[in-house]
């Protein structure tokens, strides 16, 4: 058994190292003879999930290759060779964000690839599992040694510490006891594997060429790059096996209840996806409709919005009140995206350069701006400037989605209160601080109706824990630091105490 890898750090716009909190795309792929090369245009489709590494990990019989480095994934593959080089007609691969700290760890990049005396893994991993600090030290007590920051490690000791008889059982006995929210792709000598958490807050999907082969891909958009059919998602509480009898899915828990996490359809997914049935641009423009009728703007002359993620929205409200809707910001397209960069003075940098003003579409114009969030305040407080200064009369804000005032546990780059701003502050004092003419929100109830508006789409549960603060699993070691970590303005949410109506 042998490897072959290599490390890149071609492109790296920024150092990073990975916490136990981890978000991108994950793609695997299993016999196909161009393995390699539609696993590079898988990522390349999954680029708008993680900038700050990528790699790929090829399998030939026996013999694993593996090839990551730093950066976009054009960067780090940027000539022919480097590919070519990764043999086989089975592979994972990964783009990734790194989360919290800002110094380069290698190690952490993904796919990581183990080998032991009887088989080698290589491993893709995001989300965030809610007990890895507890796992890991309870791993280490027992002798474990780690080598990486990422969680995709906890569950590779937790397989070879199995006592089951074959790799699925044991597979299966570890992801048994992990919490939180995750999407797993495996690949061994033997098969293909997919898991996701019991509450299916990401969506991984399953899709198959004309010759037989599948992929495991983080969204549908994917398919249609790389020429495959939908097969069917990988459900909360379920993982997959495929290999070259076909796929099997497997219920791993009785206790699985489908929570989607709304970042998917507001932020994260691209607008040609569907996640359980729902097209993401779809869910958008709804956002956007109902947003529209519940905080209108009376007397505006113009709808734009925030590039790109916000366009759906921005045209649904602008259809509702009958109003034009222009590209006044033009995003350029080569700066990446600032709400998952790793530090607040690299998001900074990144938005002071990634958006112009169209000024003589928006000068002396009273504009509505629409937005899809706001987690922290750095885009926005900008936007309103630059708008201000380059001649509009108002700017009136709408945001697509709730108030974030809580922290995301399960693999949304929101783990800590401070980096909320809405944590501590009302929407009318919000609007004071970004210096808008009004600031309205969508509601909860109109976020939710929003993704499960068609009726002939089964009702979808829907995680609300970033608006409200009821989480719908436990946050197992963050327990503490949430409590302690509360605001006045949290504890009367959580009290039922306030609301911004």
């Amino acid at each position: 058994m042998r490897t072959i890898e290599g490390i890149s750090s071609i492109g790296a716009n920024f150092r990073g190292i990975d916490s136990v909190v981890e978000s991108g795309g994950l793609f695997g792929i299993w016999n196909h003879p161009l393995a390699n090369k539609i696993t590079y245009f898988g990522l390349h489709a999954l680029q708008h999930r993680g900038q700050t590494s990528a790699g790929i990990v090829t399998k030939d019989e026996n013999t694993f290759t593996s090839f990551r480095g730093r950066g976009l994934i054009s960067h780090i593959f940027d000539t022919e060779d480097k590919l070519e080089k990764l043999v086989g007609n089975s592979a994972i691969g990964q783009v990734r964000s790194a989360t919290v700290s800002d110094q380069a760890d290698d190690s952490n990049i993904q796919p990581l690839l183990f080998h032991f005396n009887n088989q080698s893994i290589a491993i893709t991993h995001n989300g965030n599992l809610t007990e890895a600090l507890s796992l890991r030290q309870q791993l280490e007590d027992e002798g474990a040694v780690f080598s990486t920051n990422s969680a995709a490690e906890i569950l590779i000791h937790l397989i070879r510490r199995s006592k089951k008889n074959n790799f699925t059982d044991a597979f299966q006995s570890s992801i048994e006891q992990l919490n939180g929210g995750f999407n797993f792709c495996l690949l061994t000598d033997d098969a293909l594997y997919g898991a996701v958490d019991k509450h299916g807050f990401r969506p991984l999907v399953i899709g198959q060429f004309s010759n037989g082969a599948y992929i495991l891909a983080s969204e549908t958009c994917v398919l249609s790059s790389v020429g495959a059919k939908y097969v069917t998602e990988v459900q909360a509480g379920q993982y997959v096996v495929i290999n070259d009898e076909g796929y099997h899915i497997t219920n791993y828990t009785n206790s699985q209840k489908a929570t989607l996490e709304p970042m998917e359809f507001i932020y994260f997914s691209r607008p040609d996806s569907d996640i359980s049935g729902i097209n993401v641009h779809t869910a958008r423009k709804e956002m956007g409709r109902r947003l529209a009728k519940e905080r209108p703007t009376h007397g505006a002359d113009l709808v734009i919005g925030v590039p790109n993620s916000s366009l759906s929205s921005a045209s649904g409200y602008a259809e509702e009140h009958s109003l034009p809707y222009e590209i006044g910001l033009i995003k350029h397209q080569y700066i990446g995206r600032t709400f998952i960069q790793p530090n607040q003075e690299l998001r900074e940098q990144g938005v002071r350069y990634k958006l112009s003003v169209v000024e003589s579409l928006i000068r002396n114009k009273s504009i509505v701006l629409v937005d899809d969030s706001i987690v922290r305040g750095t885009t926005v407080r900008h936007l309103v400037e630059l708008l201000k200064g380059a001649g509009a009369k108002e700017v009136h804000l709408r945001i697509a989605s709730p108030p974030i005032r809580f922290p995301n546990y399960y693999g949304i780059n929101t783990t800590h209160t401070e980096e909320l701003i809405a944590a501590n502050y009302t929407i009318k004092e919000l609007n004071e601080l970004f210096g808008s003419d009004s600031l309205g929100y969508l509601s909860v109830k109109g976020l939710v109706d929003s993704i499960n508006f068609d009726k002939n789409i089964p009702d979808q549960g829907v995680s609300l824990d970033a608006y409200t603060g009821q989480y719908p699993s436990d946050i197992g070691d963050y327990q503490n630091e949430f409590q302690e970590s509360l605001t006045p303005l949290q504890k009367k949410i959580i009290k039922g105490e306030f609301s911004d109506e």
